[in-house]
């Protein structure tokens, strides 16, 4: 399977690999986290690699359609079996998330929740809890009812296609948090619409990594990145030095929308741009803090002439096509994943406004500017928290 690697400054060996553990860790792991049996476990494939000269090391596995990676000094060698274990917890939350499992809890609450209240994990039903704030929050442009939108335009299945104005107007009416009756009394959730269905896929990744960051602190472990794929990245702690006093190492990751460059301190992470994938755009550097990036470069379909990307807006039905990729640093990544597809779809005002109310939130907001060109909007970054490259 592919991985993240870690390389020397002067030398792109490949990485030596070995696969880890049984699973078992991540059962243990989870403990009192899942109501009832943890959901069973993927195959064990966690990679870790290991650059000779480098000083970090990286353990990454697949999990959501992705590859999820932690990142940390390479003297800490104990550390290794927590990241591993802390990967096969994302594994497991998947299983619970995912809405292209019939198995998982959010199929069986989107099968009966009209019906019946349904029981909910303790956790997942924070979580909505916090979804439904979100989406008010954000005047909807955040709604985590939208599963029949994302199904109508074809994006469920990634395969994107123009439906009928009748089938979207038929989606967008069992669209809203505020068709959700949770109780917080028996943990149970209700469907107050039929054919409201949740999708989780704009949270589900950040709540995710949050998760894992907390057990990899727990194991002791404060110094870290942890990413999932090209849109959500989590930072705690600072970067390592070497014996010398120098910084670590470069770590590159592949395929995806952000790279790790050596700043002093901070975990440093630069974007691509949102036309020019090869380009890299702005570079942040975090500290405990959460980075999301939304935009539609990789999702997405032409009609008649017309781009038609996979982020849909809750309010319309349609797809958002305001901005062209919505960047938000957060302290959490649950916030930083959620509120960057808010301010894709809603757009610049949106983000100046939520940002001004909440000061722990920052963005980056890319608009078109000419045939070819973009215009960047930082909003509530402080000069030494970002630069433009």
């Amino acid at each position: 399977m592919p991985t993240m690697s870690v390389i020397n400054d002067m030398a792109e060996n490949k990485s030596s690999r070995r696969a880890f553990l049984s699973g078992k860790s991540a059962a243990d792991a989870l403990g009192d986290a899942l109501a009832g049996p943890p959901p069973p476990l993927p195959p064990p494939s966690s990679v870790v690699g290991v650059q000779p000269g480098s000083h970090l090391l990286s353990v990454s596995r697949e999990a959501m359609a992705c590859l999820f990676e932690v990142v940390f000094d390479a003297t800490n060698r104990d550390a290794t079996e927590a990241a591993v274990t802390a990967l096969e917890l994302v594994a497991a939350l998947e299983g619970q998330l995912t809405i292209y499992r019939d198995t998982s809890e959010i199929a069986d609450i989107n099968r009966r929740a009209f019906d019946q209240p349904v029981a909910v994990e303790s956790g997942l039903f924070a979580l909505l809890q916090r979804a439904i704030k979100l989406s008010e929050e954000t005047n909807g442009a955040f709604d985590i009812t939208a599963g029949r939108l994302s199904k109508t335009w074809g994006f469920f299945r990634r395969q994107g296609q123009m439906p009928a104005e009748t089938d979207v107007a038929e989606a967008l009416a069992t669209v809203g948090s505020q068709y959700l009756e949770l109780d917080d009394a028996t943990k149970t959730v209700r469907f107050q619409k039929t054919g409201l269905e949740l999708n989780l896929g704009a949270i589900g990744k950040g709540y995710a990594l949050d998760r894992a960051a907390d057990l990899l602190i727990a194991s002791g472990l404060s110094d870290f990145l942890i990413h999932g794929g090209n849109s959500s990245v989590l930072a705690r702690g600072t970067r390592m030095k070497d014996e010398g006093g120098r910084m670590s190492n470069e770590v590159k990751i592949r395929d995806s929308a952000f790279s790790l460059q050596p700043s002093a301190f901070a975990w440093s992470i630069a974007l691509r741009h949102p036309l020019k994938p090869d380009i890299r755009l702005a570079e942040f550097f975090l500290h405990d803090q959460a980075l999301g990036t939304s935009g539609s470069g990789t999702q997405f379909f032409h009609h008649q002439g017309k781009r038609y990307g996979h982020i849909i807006d809750p309010r319309s039905g349609w797809p958002a096509e305001k901005v062209l990729s919505a960047t938000v640093i957060a302290p959490n990544a649950e916030q930083a994943d959620a509120l960057s597809t808010a301010f894709y779809v809603a757009g610049l005002e949106l983000a100046q406004n939520y940002c001004q109310q909440h000061p722990e939130i920052s963005a980056l907001v890319t608009t078109q500017s000419g045939p070819a060109g973009i215009e960047l909007h930082p909003v509530n970054l402080s000069p030494d928290s970002w630069r433009r490259l």
